[in-house]
This record gives C-alpha cells, sequence and structure tokens, in this order.
C-alpha cells in the first residue's frame, strides 16, 4: 500500500494494523516529523519516501526520498500498490484522492477534506472511510429502510466549559481534548464541531441522500446510530481506536480480534448531549448545508483560512464559526466541475 500521512495518528496505526496483517508498504509520505519517518522506515522498509520540505531531504534514511505535493501524485501513479491510504491533513489531500481514483486504486479515506470540498465529483464505491463514525453506519446498514443516520461527537475540548469563556481560550486549551489525543488541526475542529458537520458531509456522500445528524455522548464509546423506518435504532459500539476501521479498510475479510469489548457493566452509564448553537454557532449552518452539500468546498476553505488566523493570535476561537458561517453566506455559488472546486477554494481564501 501506499501511505499518506504516516507520521500522524492515522497514519501511525495504520502501519501497526498492517504490521499485523502482513501488508507491505510500498511508499511513506509524511511531512516534517523527519525523526518518527526514519523509525518507520527501518520498521517497513518502504521502496519509496516523500517529504513534504526538500530541504529534509537529506535527513531521511532512505536511498530513494523526494518532495512536494507533484512527488505524491508521481508515486500514486508509477508504482504499483492498488491501495491507497489518504490520511493526511486539509484540502491537500484532495488531488491525492482523485489521482488515485483516476488509477483506478482503491482509497482508505482518513482526509475528510476530499469528500467535504469534492464529493461531488468522486466516485465513493472506490472509497473505505476510516473515520469511526462512517464505519459505524457502515457496520450497521441492513437491507432495510432508513429513516435517519445519526453519528456521534465528543463535544471536544470546551464540552464543559463556561460559554462565556469560550472567546478567550487558547490554542493551547483547545488541545485539551477529553477523550483522546489527535492532531492540532482535528482537534481544533472537533472543539469548533466543525469536523463533526465535515463527517456529516462525508456521510452524506457515502451513503446518499436522506436524513443525517449528530448528538454529544461523552465517553465516544458509541460512534454511529440508524434509525429505521419501523422504529428499532441500532447502535455500534467500539471502543476509541482507529484501529477498527482501518483494519476493515486494508481488508474487507477481515475476521481477527483488534479491540477488547465494551463492557457495559464497567461503563455503568452512558450521557448524551444536544449540540447546542450557543456552544458550537456552526452548527446554525448545518441544515442548509446538508441540502447543498456541494458548498463544503466554501465551509472548509474559510475554516483553514480562520484556524490559521486562529493559531497566528489574529482573531479568536469563536471567531472561527463566525468566519465559517459569514463565507458561507457570502459565497453560495455551486461547483459544477473539479476545475471549479479549486476555483472556488481560491476564491474564498484570497478574500478572507
Amino acid at each position: 500500500m501506499i501511505l499518506l500521512g504516516s507520521t500522524g495518528s492515522i497514519g501511525v496505526n495504520t502501519l501497526l494494523v498492517a504490521k499485523k496483517f502482513n501488508i507491505n508498504v510500498e511508499v511513506l509520505v509524511c511531512g516534517r516529523n523527519i525523526a518518527l519517518l526514519n523509525k518507520q522506515i527501518l520498521e517497513h522498509s518502504p521502496k519509496l519516501v516523500v517529504i513534504a520540505d526538500a530541504s529534509d531531504i537529506e535527513k531521511v534514511n532512505h536511498p530513494n526520498v523526494f518532495s512536494g505535493t507533484d512527488a505524491i501524485l508521481e508515486v500514486i501513479e508509477d508504482t504499483k500498490s492498488d491501495l491507497v491510504v489518504n490520511a493526511l491533513v486539509g484540502f491537500l489531500g484532495l488531488r491525492p484522492t482523485l489521482k488515485a481514483l483516476e488509477c483506478g486504486k482503491r482509497v482508505a479515506l482518513a482526509n475528510k477534506e476530499s469528500l467535504v470540498a469534492c464529493g461531488a465529483f468522486i466516485d465513493v464505491s472506490k472509497i473505505q472511510p476510516i473515520d469511526s463514525e462512517h464505519f459505524g453506519l457502515w457496520y450497521l446498514m441492513q437491507d432495510r429502510e432508513v429513516k435517519k443516520m445519526i453519528i456521534t461527537a465528543s463535544g471536544g475540548a470546551f464540552r464543559d466549559w463556561d460559554i462565556k469563556k469560550l472567546q478567550n481560550a487558547s490554542l493551547a486549551d483547545t488541545q485539551k481534548h477529553p477523550n483522546w489525543s489527535m492532531g492540532q488541526k482535528i482537534t481544533i475542529d472537533s472543539a469548533t464541531m466543525t469536523n463533526k458537520m465535515f463527517e456529516l458531509l462525508e456521510a452524506r456522500w457515502l451513503f446518499g441522500e436522506g436524513e443525517y445528524d449528530a448528538i454529544i455522548e461523552t465517553k465516544s464509546l458509541i460512534h454511529a446510530l440508524i434509525d429505521f423506518k419501523d422504529g428499532s435504532t441500532t447502535a455500534h459500539f467500539a471502543r476509541a481506536s482507529m484501529q477498527l476501521p482501518i483494519a476493515y479498510a486494508l481488508d474487507k475479510k477481515m475476521n481477527e480480534n483488534i479491540l477488547d469489548h465494551v463492557n457495559l457493566l464497567e461503563i455503568g452509564s452512558l450521557e448524551f448531549r444536544e449540540i447546542q448553537t450557543s456552544r458550537y454557532p456552526i452548527w446554525e449552518i448545518k441544515e442548509e448545508l446538508l441540502k447543498n452539500p456541494a458548498r463544503g468546498v466554501v465551509v472548509n476553505a474559510a475554516n483553514e483560512v480562520a484556524i490559521a488566523k486562529f493559531i497566528n493570535k489574529e482573531i479568536g476561537f469563536m471567531d472561527i464559526s463566525k468566519t465559517i458561517i459569514e463565507a458561507f453566506d457570502k459565497f453560495s455559488e455551486i461547483p459544477r466541475s473539479v476545475e471549479d472546486v479549486f476555483a472556488i477554494d481560491r476564491e474564498v481564501r484570497s478574500n478572507l
């Protein structure tokens, strides 16, 4: 397989599963964490390595090292692997997804932005989602008529904060996730609930038109629920580990034990909360966005710009959602092609 984003949390877990299943790792792609990359090279012996910055090439302990976005696209096209695991973060992960599909490869997708920005132009039949929420929905699907698909959210770093204090929240505050450790951007997205908005959009593209929603489940043991038309509801319980969805993405016939089962007697109780716009203002545009999912490109571009400004201390935490909502109201064009997606992305970024 080709692994894009090998040093992130998804990448690290993917390599653990690949080792368990004896899957050959042909290509490793990562950003700037060269120390971890070198350890991965030593353990998995890839044929090729691609990194973000050419200035780091001499630090990589491998004879075949390339750099930059074009190199990622070239290795996808030129290598034999029929599986691409895309765990890149951000809009930069879109072109590799498109290239992999163009080359007839399967894509195990953890890069949310691919479907959020360009879902209208992606053949989802070749996509296996790695997100635990979409995996949970897929796992629950039966040959029965569905009324609603529901995914769960942790609530992020500020689910228990006094709302009045949110505007003064720091970058360090956003990283204090109550349930687990993730990368910087996705942890910010979790705090604003933009991450869950993205996952609803992904679900819409993966499973088609229908009713979608999200609720907070504070222990992150239920990942998805389906309301069937007959009045019954099923829920997918699993411990909070990405290794289970990754295992199924790498091997659909997967029948090995990956996780310890959830012991409901040990858990005792679960808590569910509504996602409220007072704490998560981004939720104001949820219904309109799900009616017009192709406008996800605007939300994604505005979010990436707003997060960069927040990190640079140019805006406050609550201004991230405000920036996204204002962009969503301002840019209403619907992309008609992949080229439109990239054009709208550039337009939004240049005007924020």
